[in-house]
């Protein structure tokens, strides 16, 4: 059986980067399927466990990293880990099917340099810093606090555009979407015409 292909989304909090692979997993003939990242922070809103993540204390999760059970992981925020775990991607890989990654961009380079020739990086930017602040302050799941660090961590991040095969702006929901399918369906050598 053939392995599938790994499809890394990442962006700065805000960017549009879920919505778009949401839309994505909606295509039948991309075969894809989402790795559930695994999280050491509080749920938000109505996300779900085995879901949306599979939620850790930060105790666990390091108990994870030490015992190497980790694709890539970051500690992105003080006691705030995200991570991809090795049996999650194995799992949707050994069934055929393409493995669509929705991770920051620290963890998207990782899974880039270890699996080169298997991996398609596409980074989500947003139309600008202001921007975000409003999406980020839209959504009403975080404090302030909370906002202005991922705001903070932005700029960085946004700096590491060029380092992703393809850059996707979102400044049009819709495009963006569009331009993405078009992407991934002839990354997998899918024909496009819908």
């Amino acid at each position: 059986m053939k392995r599938g292909k790994l499809i890394v989304f990442a962006a700065p909090s805000g960017a549009g980067k879920t919505t778009i692979v949401h839309h994505l997993l909606g295509i039948p003939k991309l075969n894809l399927e989402f790795s559930i990242s695994a999280a050491s922070r509080e749920k938000r809103g109505t996300e779900i466990e085995g879901k949306d993540y599979y939620f850790l204390s930060p105790a666990a999760f390091r108990q994870k990293i030490k015992n190497k059970e980790f694709l890539e992981w970051e500690e992105v925020y003080p006691e705030n880990y995200y991570g991809t775990l090795k049996t999650e991607v194995d799992r949707i890989c050994d069934a055929g099917r393409n493995v669509i990654f929705d991770i920051d961009v620290v963890g998207a380079l990782r899974i880039k340099r270890k699996f080169p020739e298997e991996t398609l990086t596409v980074f989500v930017e947003p139309p600008s810093i202001n921007e975000l602040i409003v999406r980020l302050k839209g959504r009403k799941t975080e404090s302030d606090e909370k906002i202005d660090m991922r705001v903070a961590k932005a700029a960085v991040e946004m700096a590491t555009a060029p380092q992703f095969d393809v850059i996707v702006m979102n400044d049009d929901l819709d495009r963006a979407k569009a331009e993405a399918e078009k992407i991934v369906a002839e990354y997998l050598g899918i024909e496009t015409n819908k």
